[in-house]
């Protein structure tokens, strides 16, 4: 019998570790939180917001120590790649074993025996929402540009890779790994499971995991949380239609590979300027 609850929380267990290690994880990519002065032994940081305005001589330094030690230049894009496909593999075997330990069924994950859900439609409708949503997310950041809002593109810098070989790599093996684990994360297990086992209001769980969607990409800097809070509830708003995993995995890895050829393969800045 499905332990709907136990597997609900297990979700949420695991939604908060890695919406704590990507925001550790933000000075690794975002090299722009200094410190520019100090008075009676309070640090002033200017550049991220998200470090407090005050803070004491001991944690300032605690904290250039770790910006220091994540440096980007310290980080090669191996190590990087390696890195990401290593963690977000590991939320994803354990979210896979949690789904057999409580015995939840894998329609309510979005797997099920209909052509919509996993055949050749799924597919197509992915592939067409993946394009729409990667032109959609180049629309923003023209929009964005025009009033002066940048983007932080530090991350998608660090995984491009420089050789043939890197590219297969990241296209054929960590982008699949990152759409695979973030769709079963963020929209199955956030939406399909607590909807099919416990009658939660879709579009109100479709919210809650399109701002931890959000919230879990922090490194590309505010506007990067706002376009991407907006692609994960478009990616909600699908799989609820469909009620297909493939459907937004396929949807989420063209997003991501798009973007990574057409800006740093291709050398492209904006498609709209």
């Amino acid at each position: 019998m499905p332990e709907w609850a136990a597997f609900v929380g297990l979700t949420g267990f695991l939604l908060t570790a890695l919406l704590g290690l990507a925001r550790l994880s933000q000075g690794a990519v975002r090299p722009d939180g200094g410190v520019s002065s100090t008075a009676d032994g309070v640090s002033m940081p200017d550049g991220d917001p998200t470090i407090p305005r005050f803070e004491t001589q001991r944690a300032a330094a605690q904290r250039r120590q770790m910006r220091d030690t994540l440096a980007p230049s310290d980080l090669s894009t191996g190590a990087l790649l390696a890195n990401v496909a290593f963690t977000q593999g590991l939320f994803g075997v354990l979210l896979v074993a949690g789904a057999f330990y409580f015995e939840i069924p894998a329609s309510a994950f979005g797997i099920a025996a209909d052509s919509l859900s996993t055949g050749l439609p799924a597919l197509a409708i992915g592939i067409g929402a993946g394009v729409g949503f990667w032109l959609g997310n180049e629309l923003a950041a023209a929009l964005a540009d025009g009033f002066g809002v940048t983007f932080d593109e530090s991350l998608r810098e660090l995984l491009a890779p420089d050789s043939a070989s890197g590219w297969v790599v990241l296209l054929g093996g960590v982008l699949p790994v990152i759409a695979i684990v973030e769709e079963l994360l963020f929209r199955a297990a956030a939406i399909g499971v607590p909807v099919a086992g416990l009658s939660a209001p879709a579009w109100a769980m479709a919210i809650v995991a399109s701002v931890a969607f959000a919230l879990g990409h922090g490194a590309q800097g505010r506007a990067g949380i706002v376009v991407t809070g907006t692609l994960g509830l478009g990616l909600a708003g699908l799989f609820i239609a469909t009620n297909s995993l493939l459907t937004v995995v396929v949807a989420h890895y063209l997003v991501n590979a798009l973007e990574l050829i057409v800006h740093e393969g291709l050398g492209v800045d904006r498609l709209w300027v």
